[in-house]
């Protein structure tokens, strides 16, 4: 930490001491290398029925866990009036009485909405030529009482009379289906637990179609239920044996199939089912083949699909008969181009339309059915974000988009494909107030040490000085091709309104640069992730905008792992490193195939179990494996009790070794949730609150407590 930073209040005092922690050592030999995890207890025994019921935690984890976090509450007292303050500005700047525009279906228009002080939405619709409102569901009231809720898929029949909608209310994402009837406002008796939390109606306005979860909460079967019958009479329509694999549902934008989709993370198997014959078996598109991935849509008397084969690394899409689904039959509609990524396709009765990105920014194309016309949808900012909405019908010529950049609030367009006329329906409101103007984005290219370039977004106040004494805050993720938009953001203005840059570097393992910069960033190549993200900070500290040791790092999840990996790997560079809910017990993880995730993610990481190459590119990165005796930054990670995807003993575990390794006096941070999962809190004030308090140590260690 440079000396002339002002010291943290979270350090000037002696302050609480952190909880003690026993070491119970557990050995493991995989490839004849012998594993010692002193902490493997906190890894409840139990663990699938916490996350069904938190109450199920074994009494000496839950005390540990209650420890950590009066510990760290204790240590952030100071912040206590920072972190308000924040909440209440970031808060400000929502219009808290929103509501989304609403989107068309035959004779009514859906929408969402939020009222004041609500912390969750009410789904509404109304008649599209004109009428009362009608509240749907009341997320405000459905929540009363409850620690965590959240909805789920939320899905109106064919004929508008029935509403199905699922709902978590622990945080573990798994989800209770319900159909309410909307004539009456009541849910039918029925009533389906245990379930994915998406689902597909059939043409036939009784028939639904979801996933079921196994014991492990692994989306492994498709069923078959009618609305007003009791879960016990469901059909089993489909099970993959393979636990490698999950399995998703849902429909064409005609409506007329129900899809049936297979995947891991390379591999995909599509089977369709005939919506106005729910009944009928399911028949199998393409057979799955490794590395091969496809989707499906519908138009006419054929299929449309986005596939990678043949080589068309960055995807192409053909057409093919229904009656001939077969490989065989597959003609290219749209050709392979190296570097042109086609992310999604949506077919429409008189339009094709693809959501594309080119140089690491997206664009929309549209494709005229009856003369193969195109013409691309354009914007003029640096950097920018772009997300296309599909909307319920089929018969239209009308699209909708949602366009933002790291100064311009979200905007959300309707877009005629053939007057090309773009018509703005909403701007994103920020009732505090925001002047695009008093801010700067810039997209920088920032060299990685095999000569790739590393485009970075930046963010920052016209008024921050570029002298090299502004502090960093740098966001990244890097895994399983998620490509991290440069969109706007209202709580990132706390920060550069104090003098933060905020920048994100779109390293490999995202699909920024195309589908072979997600390669270039996975499994063998997954240390390209984490030198990328060195590699971008050594630019910025190299080229002025910091300097050394006055980055704020921050990642969650599989960008948590990130966090993690650079923090071993060039502590150095990094002030402080945010965690959330951080996949950073990765080789154990690996190793464990009764996990929800392991088995799906092998094609991710590496399968350790079977591979002893894939063991040792693990551990050579594993956060939790390479935690060595040296100075850390200080650090603050989170976690979620009721978590199925980074399960609450990942973070902390990596607390507890750092705290006992590390040779400085750095805070290392634990705060657990224990009435949520991955996503943290529900509420959308409560998931504020979250924020600040992240927020709140970002600044508070950088010296811009103000």
């Amino acid at each position: 930490m440079p000396s002339s930073k002002p010291k943290p209040h979270l350090m000037q005092s002696n302050g609480p001491q952190p909880p003690d922690v026993a070491k119970r050592p557990v050995n493991a030999t995989w490839h004849g290398i012998e594993l010692v995890d002193e902490y493997a207890w906190l890894r409840a025994e139990n663990w699938q029925s916490v996350m069904q019921d938190p109450a199920q935690l074994p009494a000496d984890i839950r005390a540990y866990l209650d420890a950590e976090n009066e510990y760290t509450q204790g240590r952030l007292a100071g912040q206590t009036q920072l972190a308000e303050r924040l909440f209440q500005e970031m808060k400000g700047r929502i219009k808290e009485d929103d509501s989304s525009v609403p989107q068309p279906d035959g004779p009514w228009e859906y929408y969402s909405s939020y009222v004041t002080g609500g912390q969750y939405p009410q789904i509404c619709r109304r008649p599209r030529d004109g009428g009362a409102d009608q509240i749907m569901i009341d997320g405000n009231k459905e929540a009363e009482g409850k620690a965590y809720w959240t909805l789920g898929a939320v899905t109106h029949s064919p004929d508008h009379r029935h509403l199905a909608y699922a709902v978590d209310d622990k945080g573990s994402e798994t989800y209770t289906l319900r159909i309410r009837d909307l004539t009456t406002g009541k849910d039918l008796p029925d009533e389906v637990a245990n379930t994915r939390g998406s689902f597909v109606w059939a043409a036939d306005n009784r028939t639904l179609f979801y996933i079921r979860l196994d014991a492990n909460l692994r989306p492994l079967e498709v069923w078959r239920h009618v609305a007003g019958t009791q879960a016990s009479e469901d059909q089993l329509v489909y099970c993959e044996t393979d636990h490698g694999y999950y399995v998703g549902v849902s429909q064409t934008q005609s409506g007329r199939y129900v899809l049936i989709d297979i995947h891991d993370h390379q591999t995909s198997e599509v089977h369709i089912i005939d919506a106005n014959a729910p009944m009928s078996r399911p028949v199998l598109v393409a057979p799955r083949s490794f590395g091969h991935e496809y989707s499906i849509d519908h138009h006419g008397d054929q299929l449309i699909i986005t596939t990678n084969k043949d080589g068309a690394e960055d995807f192409k899409v053909c057409t093919t008969p229904i009656a001939s689904p077969g490989i065989a039959s597959w003609v290219d509609l749209v050709a392979h181009k190296p570097g042109r990524l086609i992310l999604d396709t949506v077919a429409y009765a008189g339009h094709l339309v693809r959501l594309e990105r080119e140089d690491g920014l997206p664009r929309i194309i549209v494709h005229r059915w009856s003369d193969g016309a195109e013409h691309e949808i354009a914007f003029a900012e640096e950097a920018y974000s772009l997300g296309l909405s599909s909307g319920y019908e089929y018969d239209t010529a009308m699209i909708r988009f949602t366009y933002s950049s790291m100064t311009t609030p979200a905007q959300v367009y309707d877009y005629d494909m053939e007057s090309r006329v773009r018509t703005l329906r909403k701007t994103q409101e920020v009732p505090s107030g925001h002047n695009p103007a008093d801010y700067v984005t810039r997209r920088l290219q920032a060299p990685a040490r095999d000569g790739e370039l590393i485009p970075i977004s930046l963010l920052y106040h016209k008024d921050t000085p570029l002298d090299g004494t502004a502090p960093v805050f740098l966001y990244g993720y890097g895994s399983y091709g998620i490509a991290i938009p440069a969109g706007f953001s209202i709580s990132r203005l706390s920060l550069v309104d104090r003098g933060f840059v905020f920048a994100i570097p779109h390293i490999r393992g995202g699909k920024d640069k195309g589908y072979r910069w997600y390669t270039g960033g996975k499994h063998k190549k997954k240390l390209n992730t984490f030198h990328d993200f060195i590699d971008a900070s050594e630019h910025l500290i190299a080229k002025g905008w910091t300097k050394r040791g006055n980055i704020v790092a921050n990642g969650g999840s599989a960008g948590g792992m990130l966090m993690g990996a650079v923090a071993n790997m060039a502590p150095e560079l990094f002030l402080a490193i945010i965690a959330n809910v951080p996949f950073v017990d990765v080789l154990n993880t690996m190793l464990d195939k009764d996990l929800p995730l392991t088995p799906p993610e092998w094609p991710e990481w590496g399968n350790p179990i079977e591979s002893s190459e894939d063991f040792d590119i693990i551990k050579s990165y594993s956060p939790y494996d390479n935690v060595v005796a040296k100075p850390y930054p200080h650090i603050f990670a989170f976690a979620g009790l009721t978590d199925p995807r980074v399960t609450y003993w990942e973070p902390t575990k990596w607390v507890a070794r750092l705290r006992d390794r590390k040779t400085n006096d750095n805070l290392v941070l634990l705060k657990v949730n224990m009435d949520a999962g991955h996503g943290g809190a529900s509420g959308r004030f409560e998931s504020l609150r979250e924020l600040a308090i992240e927020y709140a140590f970002a600044l508070d260690v950088a010296g811009l407590d103000s």
